[in-house]
């Protein structure tokens, strides 16, 4: 997999991968309740989010094809880290991982980062050493888990 800065070029690809698993967080499969959330993971929104000076948002690529996406808010928030269906349990999202905090390693700002993870995420995020550092959260039609990681 070959990782790189997303451009707007991205957008509707990164967008469809996203929604495609969106079953994964929220909490009813049709995505009622989500709508206000699930229309930011529209092409308008992730433009917004790769135009923002905020967000490191990368692509990760297997051939031509879009298999994960990595988005880092102030290089201390894991915004998003999807990979597709097809490319699950490869070790991409690993891979997608290790970017993520090489640009917060080498932003020295903090020693930890935080997530909100999906429930269905949640044993990789453990599995790469974040921790919960509170219980299941239920809002707007979603579910997450907030967690951190720290430095060490």
């Amino acid at each position: 997999m070959h990782i790189r800065k997303a451009t707007k070029d991205d957008v509707p690809a990164i967008s469809a991968l996203i929604l495609s698993l969106a079953h994964h967080f929220t909490l009813r499969p049709d995505g009622a309740g989500a709508e206000e959330f699930l229309l930011s993971l529209q092409p308008s929104g992730i433009e917004r989010h790769i135009d923002s000076d905020q967000m490191e948002y990368c692509v990760g690529m297997v051939g031509a094809q879009l298999a994960g996406v990595v988005a880092v808010r102030d290089r201390t928030h894991l915004f998003h880290l999807f990979v597709a269906e097809p490319f699950q349990r490869r070790g991409l999202a690993r891979a997608l991982w290790l970017h993520a905090k090489s640009l917060h390693e080498q932003a020295q700002i903090s020693d930890a980062m935080t997530v909100n993870s999906t429930p269905f995420a949640l044993p990789f995020y453990e599995h790469v050493g974040f921790r919960a550092t509170g219980p299941r959260v239920e809002t707007r039609g979603i579910a997450f888990i907030p967690m951190r990681w720290t430095l060490g």
